[in-house]
């Protein structure tokens, strides 16, 4: 009987734990909801105690999430990272959609060899890209723009083939930039203050440039004083690195050509375009190539073309050309413009200056009209053939007519957005987005301080949204090469334009049009699960380890248990990473995962090719 009484006893007081615990879970959750309400005084004391924080490195993370080291298999298993090696020196370089042996398969007309031509995937590399061994961290700015590292990227030809014209001089171990240009070996300054007095760089009127055919990007460097922000772009040839060059200066830039295939940027997207002695013949395919030159051109904004055959009367002996050659080509590109509808503003000796018309109002008058474009998706552009057609005007054009200059357009209402021409955003979505995005970056900034100090200068984001992560960054120290999946729910590159951003459409199954090693930071904002089912996650890991520069850095902001798998695949790839919680606590399940990429150069891990020799062997 004693025996059965202590039974029923503890069988009681077991019950009554059991409430109790479930009873204090209870209280504490919502104590904890209370809290994170904004209401208790929890937030307050959290928030005084991370100010009282040092967290400014990431080396120094004590408040790793739980979910940081757990990674096991499906069937419960612990299994060690993949570890990736490295690969052969031969592709210290290598740009797997621009490979020059590749390119040679494809036919030169309109230079479609020199357009994108990727891997196919048993093609694909799957490996680490090497730097070249001495490789150095670049300059800070503004120095990289006339200096950079000899190793970083050794290839003197432009020293002697351009020594003239002052783009490029090789002194002991680094590259000096004098700032001179095919067309203005005086320097960049002196041909930038000649545009001035034609376009209004000085007013903030024109923030966003397109340089096509950029050489080593010097206009584009020195537009920085002008608070221009300029997208330089030029193919992958004889003239070896001149792309590598511009972004080792911290100048953007992309590998591209106007070929057969519209250019990766929005409608309306560019203030001024510009061409010095580019070598893309205006004048032919009926007018092609000016006619995407007018869709990516916003309405009020200008184009320049300096160098032949401008003026052609006074310097057709310097250039070395039959006057008749000359007198043709500009007939066709003056013709070709007035179709355009564009205005000519001035000739300033071999430079000519056009300006799109703000509304089409004018251009109906006109006794001979352009083909126009079908009214379908302007910016359906990635991998599309140019069209002999004109972009349309938008329906309403009153916010080209008022114009905001920058920095005011950064954070007003872009017209894309108040005109409704961006299905699913509004104008309290858009505002929203920009605190949200405040909030995120301050946050980076107490993990990660190098962020504003100018040792990052070249910056990526992988999935731009509304552009409000490279506003937040907005700083004379950097710039953010603000990049729009092609596959994104919602195509908002317009909007970026429409801020004074610069950005791009990609595809991230492939790889992006750059050299290895050309960015500082790469910021991945929910990619991975976009990408979840389009393409293998190590494979986008891998084109970021590529692009990123040695000891640059990583921010992954995504899902806890996508970011778990990314954790496991790097662990494999030479960097350091941590995962912390989201800005607003544990209970998120989007997580953050900070990664710095290790300092290592060719010799240094084994490559690829000798692993499986050792494997056979």
């Amino acid at each position: 009987m004693a025996i059965k009484g202590n039974s029923g006893e503890l069988k009681s007081r077991s019950s009554a734990s059991i409430f109790i615990v479930i009873g204090l879970c209870c209280f504490f959750y919502i104590l904890g909801a209370w809290q994170r309400s904004g209401f208790g005084k929890g937030d307050k004391i959290a928030s005084a105690i991370t100010k009282q924080t040092d967290c400014s490195v990431i080396s120094n993370l004590n408040y790793e999430t739980h979910h940081g080291d757990d990674v096991v298999t499906a069937d419960g298993s612990d299994k060690a990272a993949k570890e990736f090696p490295s690969c052969h020196a031969k592709y210290v370089d290598y740009t797997p959609c621009q490979d020059q042996i590749r390119a040679m398969r494809f036919p030169r007309d309109n230079m479609i060899y020199r357009e994108r031509h990727c891997p196919p995937e048993d093609e694909k590399l799957q490996c680490l890209i090497p730097a070249p061994k001495g490789y150095a961290t670049p300059f800070p700015w503004p120095q990289s723009r006339d200096y950079v590292p000899f190793a970083n990227a050794p290839y003197k030809s432009l020293t002697v083939e351009k020594a003239v014209q002052n783009w490029i001089q090789y002194e002991g171990n680094v590259f000096r930039f004098p700032g001179g240009g095919t067309q203005f070996p005086q320097g960049a300054d002196t041909y930038i203050n000649q545009l001035a007095s034609a376009i209004p760089i000085d007013n903030g009127m024109v923030r966003t440039a397109l340089d096509t055919g950029c050489g080593v990007a010097s206009l584009g460097a020195y537009l920085f004083k002008k608070n221009v922000i300029t997208m330089s772009f030029a193919p992958r040839d004889s003239h070896e690195a001149q792309v590598q060059f511009a972004l080792e200066r911290g100048v953007p830039a992309v590998i591209g050509v106007l070929g057969s295939i519209k250019m990766p940027f929005a409608t309306r997207a560019f203030d001024m375009a510009h061409c010095s002695r580019c070598l893309i013949p205006w004048g032919e395919n009926d007018g092609l190539y000016m006619m995407e030159v007018d869709r990516v051109l916003r309405p009020g904004g200008y184009w320049v073309l300096s160098g032949p055959p401008i003026n052609w009367r006074t310097y057709f002996g310097a250039w070395k050309r039959p006057k008749e050659d000359l007198e043709e080509e500009q007939r066709k590109i003056e013709e070709i413009a007035r179709l355009l509808c564009w205005e000519k503003l001035d000739e300033l000796g071999d430079i000519a200056v056009w300006k799109k018309r703000t509304n089409y109002d004018l251009c109906r008058q006109q006794d001979i009209k352009p083909n126009l474009c079908e009214p379908s998706y302007p910016d359906d552009v990635w991998y599309k053939k140019m069209e002999a057609c004109v972009t349309p005007y938008p329906k309403s054009t009153k916010s080209y007519e008022e114009w905001k200059p920058f920095p005011d357009r950064l954070n007003a209402i872009p017209p894309r957005i108040s005109s409704g021409s961006v299905p699913g955003v509004s104008v309290d979505m858009y505002q929203e987005d920009i605190q949200i995005w405040e909030k995120h970056v301050k946050s980076y900034k107490s993990i990660n301080n190098l962020i504003d100090s100018g040792r990052f200068r070249n910056i990526m984001d992988m999935n731009a949204g509304l552009g409000s992560f490279a506003a937040a960054l907005d700083s004379p120290k950097l710039w953010v090469m603000n990049v729009m999946p092609t596959i994104a729910e919602k195509d908002t590159l317009g909007v970026i334009s429409d801020r004074g951003l610069i950005g791009i459409y990609h595809d991230w199954c492939e790889a992006f049009s750059t050299y290895p090693r050309t960015y500082d930071l790469i910021h991945a904002n929910g990619i991975f699960s976009l990408y979840k089912d389009k393409c293998k996650a190590e494979d986008i890991l891998l084109e970021m380890d590529r692009i990123l520069r040695p000891e640059g850095s990583v921010i992954i902001r995504d899902n806890v248990n996508v970011l778990v798998k990314v954790k496991k695949i790097v662990g494999g790839m030479r960097w350091d990473a941590r995962m912390v919680d989201h800005e607003d606590g544990p209970l998120v399940s989007e997580k953050v995962l900070f990664a710095v990429k290790k300092y290592w150069v060719v010799g240094d891990i084994i490559t690829a090719h000798n692993k499986k020799k050792k494997v056979k062997n």
